[in-house]
């Protein structure tokens, strides 16, 4: 199983010194009381946009506080285009407040830097091409802002993987390697409405939080969904890997959506030992219908630990767009824990998945950093959780609306 070469380019430790105010401020004299961010471009992806801390350090040494961003993330395909000729980064450095009001930006521009990349050897070997201040000024008789950031490039090898079809279908997944597509899983999905009331001991022997009890909830026929499933098996046939909903999707009372307050859940299952009716949580992950000007979908993912079911280390958090999906991710530059890996804590990208609007077809796309995945079945937990998250846009679809026949458990409940 060989992996994608990926090289990831890295901008970091972001800090702006701005020069000392004199009395009255001179053009190019700016407060040190004002906030102040930069915006990073590079090639055709999407920009981003960085805080940026004032520095106070003297001369030319390293900033006492400093930020850095999500980076970028180059493909083969990506590093063929762009390989033999440098590659200019840019950052503009900005005063003031982020957006816009009334279409006018409010923010002022201090300055530009530009920083020349080249990507030829970088899938091999890390690089640096810029470490330490840059002059935001271009008048030399004046004084100016410097700012002090650092980019380099680290190869970051993936494997990736693809649905064959969506996963309420029960496809085929598919290792990508180029142009060559070898099967490695299957994938069965099953929707059991009495699943949360049957489920193994092992599932809910002390469970404590994490697993609601249902008992002393009534049925609401329409009005809730549960009891979904999806099994990843390897090609000999074996389960490998599972994301079961241990937690129905449900409506917040007087509405229609699935609230933060009262979200659904899955747990992310291993086989427990060589038995293939024991299994063993892996992690877990609670989603939810977010409110506000953009509409998304809101989603936790935790490990569960060898200390048991409670003692979850919470490694991603974000909300994506309902109407144009996203980007599942972990990855401990943009998260605010360490990222832990399968046997121990690392830093990193860990994973990454394609998540579709609702409404559209998907064929989620998976990628896993190399260091996570000894064996298949590690890579098959990746694959259940971007199975669980993608299955998480249809569980909080509004239930003021259907869902198509796969995900339903009753004829009226799906389209026609």
């Amino acid at each position: 199983m060989d992996p994608c070469p990926f090289v990831r380019l890295i901008v970091e430790s972001l800090a702006l010194k701005l020069p000392i105010a004199t009395k009255p401020a001179g053009s190019g004299v700016y407060p040190s009381t004002t906030p102040c961010f930069c915006i990073i471009r590079f090639k055709n992806f999407p920009s981003q946009t960085a805080l940026l801390p004032l520095c106070a350090t003297p001369s030319d040494s390293p900033p006492d506080t400093a930020t850095s961003t999500a980076g970028f993330h180059l493909d083969a395909i990506t590093l063929r285009r762009l390989s033999g000729k440098p590659v200019t980064l840019h950052l503009k450095v900005y005063t003031g407040r982020m957006g816009r009001t009334c279409w006018v930006s409010s923010a002022k521009l201090i300055g530009k830097v530009q920083v020349s990349v080249d990507l030829g050897g970088a899938q091999s070997k890390a690089c640096v091409f810029q470490n330490g201040w840059k002059k935001l000024g271009r008048e030399q008789d004046k004084p100016s802002a410097r700012l002090h950031l650092v980019v380099r490039t680290e190869p970051d090898p993936r494997f990736v993987f693809q649905f064959g079809g969506e996963p309420e279908c029960s496809p085929v997944v598919f290792q990508i390697q180029g142009n060559i597509r070898q099967p490695v899983f299957s994938c069965k999905f099953s929707a059991d409405r009495s699943r949360s009331r049957t489920m193994p001991s092992d599932f809910t022997k002390n469970r404590g939080c994490i697993m609601r009890t249902f008992s002393v909830e009534k049925e609401k026929q329409g009005r809730e969904r549960k009891g979904w499933m999806i099994m990843i098996y390897d090609l000999s046939g074996s389960p490998v890997a599972a994301a079961s909903m241990i937690t129905p999707f449900v409506p917040s009372p007087g509405s229609d959506r699935v609230s933060r307050s009262n979200p659904g859940a899955w747990l992310i299952l291993r086989p427990n030992g060589f038995s293939v009716s024991s299994w063993k949580p892996w992690g877990r992950l609670e989603a939810w219908r977010e409110r506000g000007p953009v509409d998304g979908l809101g989603y936790k993912f935790e490990l569960v630990t060898d200390s048991g079911p409670t003692s979850g280390i919470p490694i991603a958090e974000a909300t994506m767009s309902v109407k144009k999906g996203g980007q599942f991710c972990i990855d401990s530059r943009i998260t605010k824990d360490s990222v832990v890996a399968l046997r121990s804590p690392v830093k990193g990208f860990v994973m990454g998945s394609t998540v579709e609007g609702e409404g559209k077809a998907s064929k989620p796309v998976v990628e896993v950093g190399v260091q996570h995945v000894t064996c298949m079945a590690d890579a098959a937990l990746f694959i259940a959780l971007s199975a669980a998250i993608d299955l998480s846009m249809d569980a909080c679809r509004l239930f003021s609306r259907k869902l198509r026949k796969e995900l339903c458990h009753d004829e009226q409940d799906s389209f026609s």
